[in-house]
């Protein structure tokens, strides 16, 4: 499931999550993060319990955008502990993010 993350519930959402926290900064306009979207889908059922995915609008959201400096989207973003320990830009096959987000895991 993923959760819808906005400039206001941003630092409950994923701050302070304990678990890691995959964050898909995007734009409905934006035709590689449509390409992403269902990557990303996937890869929350995948990892459910996990770790948490949500979707950031940087369009409705610029404050947040804007202190993560988003220059380009897509962009990913792995939380951990309230602390970025991954930054991802583009798109990247489905594989390559689950490689990335089992980095993070606890064993």
């Amino acid at each position: 499931m993923e959760v819808v993350l906005t400039d206001k519930n941003f630092q409950k959402e994923v701050l302070e999550e304990e678990i890691p926290v995959l964050v898909d900064f995007y734009a409905d306009w934006c035709p590689p993060c449509r390409v992403l979207a269902p990557i990303i889908s996937s890869l929350a059922e995948e990892f459910e319990g996990k770790i948490k995915v949500g979707k950031l609008n940087v369009d409705e959201n610029p404050q947040t955008a804007s202190k993560y400096q988003i220059m380009s989207i897509p962009t990913l973003m792995i939380f951990k502990e309230g602390e970025v320990v991954e930054r991802v830009v583009g798109v990247r096959p489905k594989e390559a993010l689950k490689e990335r987000i089992k980095h993070f895991l606890s064993p």
